[in-house]
């Protein structure tokens, strides 16, 4: 007899051994060290009683497992503390991976990293078929490797290229495509489990390799072609002193087996040397933060979500609605016309085919998104969304007509990116219920909704614009309403110094190639045409400060009609769908290109911060970076001011400012950063 705090352990009347990993006084099973030790224990008591054969489940709901403890892996002190903890969890999941007798991973919901490891302990596992399940080994983004004996098992089972994507992206896969994979046995409901389970540890099957163009990539001359052609496709997107994990996962597949220990500490990639890398804090630092950002909806006082109605049925708007519907909530979408409907209608059935996939429920979805031109679900929504044009008098002239229609109770959010919210109530007899959902553009790809509440806004609407937000899954970041809010107070100057940049004679190509060299995933004149360059104006003459030059270039695109990626052309010809661009930046040094753009954004943050538009240095630097993708590895505005160092800063921007003016002046917070 054990006894055990996360697991239980009984035999059945078959002898077959269930072990259930439940951690105590928690909704996910997460590996803690005492976690594994008590998985050491375990699998040293069942190599002597050898049962028939061994099941692992979860007790909770969510999922099977999430991981490593992440507060304990941050509170490790020093290298070798982190070594340890690694160390900890290959004995134990070695442990497993040598039993005498079949074992079963039986999966539902979530199974990362450390999950997924454990999972690939056993010699069989078994799905859940629902839309929840999810495979990955995510370990590359917080700046590591999968150090669990993932990297080695993986691609023996499915094939290296498909475990290289795997590991590379970071991202999940659900049971039914797991299977098609060769990752696990057999999918069924999750209500089937122990049935599904008798019959592997009855009848073993026989396992299964991966193809043989799959294994192909394994051997020792494909090993080589195999290393080369994933290690240039990484360097399309990351650099290596940037972001160095996805390059140690391929050292340590190619050289080392996959086994961590076997790579020595003084390695480039190896391990110890991660763990001491600032992308790795940075990146674990923003996972912690995310985790923040979701538990800030967990305050809306249970309020429940049922019924949605979107108002504007363009690009934001539609786009809106098909996400509410996607994530299981009754939409009705109004605009002027069913013309101007059908095409939000249309983009959400690509959504739904893209993430969706089973018809079964595509179909469910589009069921639940409906046109509604008239109006009708303004009287049911327990939220009505306005996402029109970005004009304060138009928004009043909407609100004034809807609000007597809107039930007791229904939030009235305003998707404007840039009015504050003072200027939108007044014509409100409940003005406490109108608050600012921002969401951003793409919808389906950025996490991030700006909560803003104004000075009229209730404190429990603004905790139901979380709990909403959170509903939806996406990130909830509470702003205090005034122009531009956090993000694009923040984008605004950045996107306007690019552009001032182009019209002195710069290549917009080399002032994207300067962002991208600072870490940023695309350049701002990239990003301004996919924003839309109207839409950059709206937003600059809302936050223009006085004496503010005005873009030439910009203005010019404009008058030609010419707004960006929708119209198929901005400053970039876009008639392929990609931006079409010159290669290149000669010998021009990017360093000063990069620090003219980013010193408008780093001071605005500073503003922000002083004037308290969020709560902390870390909502700031979250805000940004799930708002902007502004570099993650570098932690955020506030994160890199304090690498660099704040004096370093001001002195550049000073002689930015003897340059150029005023618009480059240090705001008075920079001194608190200090």
């Amino acid at each position: 007899m054990m006894e055990l705090t996360y697991w239980r352990l009984r035999e059945d009347e078959s002898r077959i051994a269930w072990l259930t990993f439940d951690c105590p006084g928690t909704a996910t099973n997460t590996f803690s060290s005492a976690a594994l030790r008590e998985l050491i224990q375990v699998a040293e008591a069942l190599a002597q009683s050898t049962p028939r054969g061994l099941v692992i489940q979860s007790a909770k709901d969510n999922g099977f497992a999430a991981g490593a403890d992440i507060d304990e892996f941050t509170r490790l002190a020093d290298v070798d503390s982190a070594m340890a903890f690694i160390s900890l969890g290959n004995e134990a999941f070695d442990r497993v991976a040598g039993l005498p007798f079949p074992t079963v991973a039986l999966v539902h919901g979530f199974c990362m990293g450390g999950g997924m490891e454990l999972a690939l302990a056993c010699r069989y596992r078994v799905a859940d078929d629902g839309p929840k399940t999810r495979f990955a080994l995510p370990e590359v983004l917080i700046g590591i490797v999968p150090g669990w004996g993932g990297a080695k098992r993986l691609p023996p089972l499915i094939g290296v290229a498909p475990a290289l994507d795997l590991m590379l992206s970071g991202r999940g896969v659900d049971g039914r495509k797991a299977r098609r994979m060769g990752l696990v046995e057999a999918t069924t409901a999750r209500r089937h489990f122990a049935n599904a389970a008798r019959a592997i540890i009855d009848k073993p099957p026989r396992r299964r390799g991966p193809p043989l163009e799959a294994a192909a990539s394994g051997w020792p001359v494909m090993r080589e072609i195999t290393a080369a052609v994933s290690r240039r496709k990484v360097l399309e997107k990351v650099r290596p002193e940037q972001y160095p994990a996805p390059f140690a996962i391929l050292a340590l597949w190619k050289s080392f087996g996959g086994e961590v220990a076997r790579m020595p500490a003084d390695h480039p990639y190896s391990m110890q040397r991660l763990f001491a890398h600032p992308t790795t804090k940075n990146l674990i630092r923003l996972f912690k933060l995310q985790d923040r950002l979701k538990a800030l909806g967990k305050t809306g006082g249970g309020a429940a979500f049922k019924r949605v109605h979107v108002i504007g049925a363009g690009a934001m708007g539609g786009d809106i609605a098909a996400w509410c519907a996607m994530r299981g909530l009754t939409v009705s979408l109004q605009d002027l016309s069913p013309d101007r409907i059908a095409p939000a209608i249309k983009r959400a059935n690509g959504l739904f085919r893209k993430r969706l996939k089973q018809p079964h429920l595509v179909r469910s979805a589009h069921d639940r998104l409906i046109p509604d031109p008239t109006g009708e679900g303004v009287a049911r929504a327990d939220v009505v969304i306005e996402a029109i044009v970005e004009k304060a008098e138009v928004k009043r002239d909407l609100y004034s007509r809807i609000e007597p229609r809107m039930k007791a109770g229904a939030l009235l959010a305003t998707n404007t990116s840039s009015i504050p919210l003072e200027q939108l109530s007044g014509v409100l007899a409940r003005p406490e219920r109108l608050l600012g959902l921002h969401f951003f553009n793409p919808v389906p790809q950025m996490a991030l909704v700006e909560v803003v509440t104004g000075p009229q806004t209730s404190a429990e609407v603004a905790a139901a614009g979380a709990a909403f937000t959170r509903a939806i899954d996406k990130l909830p970041l509470p702003c205090r309403s005034a122009p531009g809010f956090l993000v694009n107070r923040v984008l605004s100057p950045y996107l306007l110094e690019a552009m001032l940049m182009v019209d002195e004679g710069v290549p917009p190509e080399t002032i994207d190639a300067a962002a991208r060299a600072f870490g940023m995933p695309m350049g701002p004149i990239e990003l301004a045409d996919l924003v839309g360059l109207d839409i950059c104006r709206a937003v600059g003459e809302q936050l223009a400060k006085p004496g503010m030059p005005e873009p030439q270039a910009l203005k010019a695109h404009l008058a030609a009609g010419q707004l960006g990626k929708k119209t198929g052309r901005g400053f970039y010809d876009w008639s392929g769908g990609k931006p079409r661009r010159a290669r290149g930046t000669g010998t021009v040094d990017l360093e000063p290109i990069a620090d003219r753009i980013l010193l408008p954004a780093l001071n605005e943050a500073v503003a922000c911060l002083r004037e308290g538009i969020v709560a902390d240095a870390d909502l700031c630097d979250a805000g940004v970076i799930f708002g902007t993708g502004f570099a993650p590895h570098r932690g955020g505005p506030i994160s890199a001011i304090r690498e660099r160092g704040p004096q370093a800063w001001l002195q550049s921007l000073a002689a930015l400012r003897a340059k150029h003016g005023e618009r480059f002046t240090a705001d008075p917070g920079w001194d608190a950063i200090a």
